[in-house]
């Protein structure tokens, strides 16, 4: 099995004659959860969306399973690799079902009908995330917990090797944060599911993710595990942020922001 399931080379992405990242090196490990981390407007999400060919790249190399990612066709490519984007946008009137269904996309023709492993397919998505309650219901008469599962359930619908997801717990209130953390958790460790994610909360990097890229003003600042990578001197680097670490009574360490640098 290989060690990373996607590598980012010297990566430059320049949009409208501005460059946002540059001489970017980046692994995603295979079957392991990665959280992406560093302040506002240091090319975190312009990062990810150029891995999954929503952003042009203007020089480098991003690779998935080896091969470029370019070189894939398009329901090839969708049929390895998914992504959820910021405060997805769907019809006022679809279900969460038939929001589901749309991850089958890279499976049928244009007009073809759902074949019955695409049922199931659905089904399975549905059972997953706790969703088959909900099936029936309009998308957007569910908390923003509940739409957060049902796209993470049309993600699992394109069967993907490797989950992409831009700050899937934005918004949310902090039960469903957790709630979101853990089902991504519960994904990686039983089907293996590679996640990568763009995270704001540093505690949630530590507490979920097994590999962390940190990055400032368009660049690698550092990669590892999280306990050893998400320390008070980096959040004095590349946050201006005074911590300190705090361990609850089982043991389960914090970081607390204090003051400003």
């Amino acid at each position: 099995m290989m060690d990373n399931m996607i590598e980012v080379r010297d990566l430059q992405v320049t949009l409208s004659g501005k460059t946002i990242v540059q001489h970017m090196n980046a692994d995603i490990p295979n079957g392991k959860i990665t959280a992406i981390i560093g302040p506002n407007g240091c090319g975190k999400s312009t990062t990810l969306k150029a891995i999954c060919r929503i952003n042009p790249i203007s020089a480098g190399q991003i690779t998935l399973l080896n091969r470029n990612v370019w070189d894939f066709g398009y329901k090839e490519f969708a049929q390895k690799l998914a992504i959820l984007t910021q405060s997805p946008q769907a019809p006022a009137d679809m279900t969460v079902r038939d929001l589901v269904a749309m991850g089958r996309f890279p499976y049928r023709s244009l007009f073809g009908k759902a074949t019955k492993e695409d049922q199931e397919c659905i089904e399975w998505a549905l059972e997953e995330t706790s969703l088959v309650p909900y099936q029936h219901r309009i998308l957007q008469t569910l908390s923003g917990g509940e739409r957060q599962r049902a796209w993470i359930a049309m993600a699992l619908a394109q069967k993907p090797q490797v989950l992409l997801l831009d700050e899937p717990t934005t918004y949310l209130d902090i039960c469903h944060q957790l709630e979101v953390m853990k089902l991504l958790d519960r994904l990686n460790r039983e089907l293996k599911l590679t996640v990568a994610l763009v995270l704001h909360d540093l505690n949630q990097a530590v507490q979920f993710a097994h590999h962390v890229v940190v990055m400032k003003k368009g660049t690698l600042v550092t990669s590892g595990n999280p306990a050893d990578v998400i320390t008070v001197d980096l959040l004095k680097e590349v946050f201006r942020v005074k911590a300190e670490d705090v361990y609850t009574s089982e043991g389960v360490r914090t970081l607390v922001p204090l003051d400003l640098y």
